[in-house]
């Protein structure tokens, strides 16, 4: 049988139509926050700012209001986004390799995942009250508009208050979307913003290129913009699916009193196993020495604003070498050679030509690198994209580029398999030995019949 994802049968299935629903309501509820302003802010204001600069400061934060689904735009309760808790998973990661008892307590297991959980959860609430402060304090300077109308003691503090919030929901939110729903939470709601903005972003690139008066943008380069977008989608579903298979032996073994014959499979290290996330991560801390920024004056807070603003050069060279290293970072995190020796190990598996042991966990690890290079290397290039499209194309800003397009692919391919194996694990229990209502063989006719079975 096929297992080739079938919208027919997801409503056949009752967990996965509700989990299906689930997630579309939180999803719902996450697009609706975003429109609910703090009050005490200007909102036109600041959409007047961003629409009218988009390189240095500007650039910066048109990249963050990106990030964070038109949030920093409304000036809305969301307007943080999920970034703080992204960034707090990041730092402890990092520090689970550089902090010993931060190790051990990884491998408590589950209840070591719950400690790390809860760490991430409080430091999410520190950085957002960092960021929320920055933000607060630092956005009237920044624009030169009095976009936060009181800057008193009370105002900002309820500006922050209500910014920690909102990013507190969020936290909870994809938490709940992860358990109870389909597909990476945190995932789907940066997914949910940049798909967002993609209809308004579709209908002012298309009456640019169809406006007499503008010279910089016409129907010719609106077609190769297209094209652009289309090879990036190929290039991207292509390599997502890549996979290196690592030829695996299994020697023969004694099974119920008979000897089973050798089998040959394969191990498949994907191209790109960290997906989405180092764009994601990398996005998220060159967020914040902008934000921190505001602590030391508003001219340092707008220079370093300014160099940190994606498209200058600094920017590049700095998110290029944090996308490969957390490609790297990453994938060391999610897969250990040594563990996996281990398991063919105890399998009685190997890999032909290469001892068991410690050689096996150094091929797999020298095979890991190679492939995660060309992961790392495509990830990289797919991100720069967009700059060289805000350079090629004025006025086209990032939903048509590598990093927006790349989140959107990749968590919805991520979310596809997710469908499809609910399909299939529901598929498969309809005819297990232990289901009620598994079909079986009538003896009467070779039709299948749920009633009635041989003797």
């Amino acid at each position: 049988m096929s297992h080739q994802l079938d919208f027919k049968r997801i409503p056949k299935v009752p967990e996965l139509r509700n989990r299906l629903l689930f997630t579309l309501a939180m999803l719902a509820v996450y697009r609706i926050g975003v429109y609910i302003s703090i009050p005490g802010m200007d909102r036109a204001a600041m959409a007047e700012y961003l629409g009218q600069n988009t390189q240095g400061a500007g650039g910066f934060l048109n990249m963050f209001n990106f990030l964070a689904g038109g949030a920093l735009e409304q000036l809305s309760i969301f307007a943080l986004g999920i970034m703080p808790y992204i960034t707090a998973s990041i730092i402890l990661q990092i520090a689970g390799v550089l902090y010993p008892p931060l190790e051990r307590i990884k491998k408590e297991g589950e209840a070591g995942r719950k400690k790390i959980n809860q760490l991430t959860r409080y430091f999410t609430l520190v950085l957002a009250l960092v960021q929320g402060t920055a933000l607060a304090r630092g956005l009237n300077a920044l624009t030169n508009q009095e976009v936060v109308r009181d800057t008193g003691m009370s105002s900002v503090f309820l500006i922050v208050l209500t910014l920690t919030a909102g990013t507190a929901f969020l936290m909870w939110l994809g938490e709940e979307i992860t358990a109870k729903g389909v597909g990476n939470g945190i995932s789907l709601l940066i997914m949910a913003g940049i798909v967002a903005g993609l209809p308004s972003a579709t209908y002012t690139t298309v009456e640019a290129a169809f406006m007499t008066q503008n010279n910089a943008f016409g129907p010719v380069n609106l077609l190769v913009l297209l094209l652009i977008m289309l090879a990036i989608v190929a290039a991207i579903v292509y390599v997502e699916r890549g996979q290196r298979r690592l030829p695996v032996q299994y020697a023969r073994r004694a099974v119920g009193g008979g000897m089973v014959s050798s089998q040959s499979s394969h191990l498949p290290l994907k191209v790109n196993t960290s997906g989405v996330i180092p764009p994601i991560f990398a996005s998220s801390l060159l967020m914040f020495p902008g934000m921190f920024a505001s602590y030391l004056g508003p001219e340092m807070q707008s220079a370093v604003q300014a160099a940190t603003a994606p498209g200058t050069w600094i920017y590049n060279l700095i998110y290029t070498v944090m996308v490969i290293f957390f490609a790297f970072f990453y994938t060391d995190i999610m897969f250990n050679p040594v563990d996996m020796s281990d398991n063919l190990k105890k399998q009685g598996g190997f890999v032909p030509g290469v001892r068991p042991g410690a050689p096996t966990a150094i091929h797999i690890n020298w095979v890991l690198k190679r492939v995660t290079t060309g992961g790392a290397l495509y990830l990289a290039v797919v991100c720069l994209v967009p700059f060289a499209v805000t350079e090629w194309f004025p006025g086209v800003n990032f939903y048509f580029g590598g990093t927006g397009l790349l989140i959107v692919v990749g968590v919805a391919l991520d979310t596809v398999t997710k469908i499809q194996a609910y399909l299939i694990s529901a598929h498969y229990d309809d005819f297990s030995v232990d289901s009620p209502d598994r079909p079986r063989l009538s003896a009467r006719t070779d039709e299948f019949d749920g009633a009635n079975s041989p003797s």
